[in-house]
């Protein structure tokens, strides 16, 4: 029999762990040996290589790594918007219900639900009317934007970049079999041209579930800075690899 006093002990340790979402001392261990067995399968040397982890954690599958894309440096600048607690926007419930709420401090909320009069005068997706809604509003400027579900709100993320409007960072896995595949290419392409920070997948495959996992990744490489275990500033990323190499050239 466990007192209130070991719970309370147990979660203090559990404070550091690398899964937020795990609270107790099983499934603490569960994702412990869990992550050590993706690191067996997925490198470990910079802070992209921990979105492919955290990839491959959620979806089991760990062939996921080579399907993940990254513009800019997404994961730096991700994990500098959670520590000056910008807002976490998701495309609908699920992606927002998925966020963890423990190792930070913003605002999660979920731009479904808005914009549904945009959707009716114009018979466009409630999902992409709810993204252009918020965007009017200025919720997107500076904020992580995450889109797990509905490609149509990662077209219109897409076009309001193009518009001007510029996120801290992107995370995008919309899913499916019509306009997923192309709604993620936009937003590389958007990112790209206007230096937006952006972590997307290729191919037909991703969901809500990957998408707040990457993006729980974000906050938990925050709260690693936070608590002084890596230094963003000095953490090894693939962008810096690619300038060092162009140096050497």
């Amino acid at each position: 029999m466990t007192t209130n006093q070991d719970d309370a002990t147990a979660d203090e340790e559990f404070e550091e762990y690398a899964d937020l979402g795990a609270t107790t001392s099983n499934a603490m261990e569960i994702a412990e040996t869990s992550m050590d067995r993706v690191r067996e399968l997925v490198p470990d040397e910079t802070l992209e290589d921990r979105i492919r982890q955290k990839s491959v954690h959620a979806t089991g599958d760990p062939e996921f790594q080579y399907l993940v894309r990254f513009a800019g440096d997404p994961v730096r600048a991700g994990a500098e918007a959670v520590l000056d607690e910008r807002p976490v926007v998701t495309d609908i419930t699920m992606v927002k219900e998925g966020i963890t709420g423990r190792g930070h401090s913003c605002e999660v909320r979920k731009a479904i639900g808005n914009g549904a009069e945009l959707a009716a005068e114009t018979g466009m997706t409630r999902t992409a009317a709810s993204v252009l809604e918020l965007d009017k509003r200025g919720v997107y400027d500076g904020a992580i934007a995450t889109v797990g579900n509905a490609p149509t709100a990662a077209l219109a993320l897409a076009d309001c970049i193009e518009e001007g409007t510029r996120p801290a960072v992107v995370v995008a896995t919309p899913v499916g079999f019509v306009k997923a595949a192309e709604s993620r290419q936009r937003i590389r392409e958007a990112a790209a041209e206007y230096d937006v920070p952006a972590i997307t997948t290729v191919g037909r495959r991703g969901g809500s579930g990957l998408a707040a996992g990457l993006t729980n990744e974000l906050i938990h490489v925050a709260s690693d800075a936070r608590d002084g275990e890596i230094d963003l500033e000095t953490a090894a990323t693939e962008a810096d690899r690619i300038d060092h190499r162009g140096a050497e050239r």
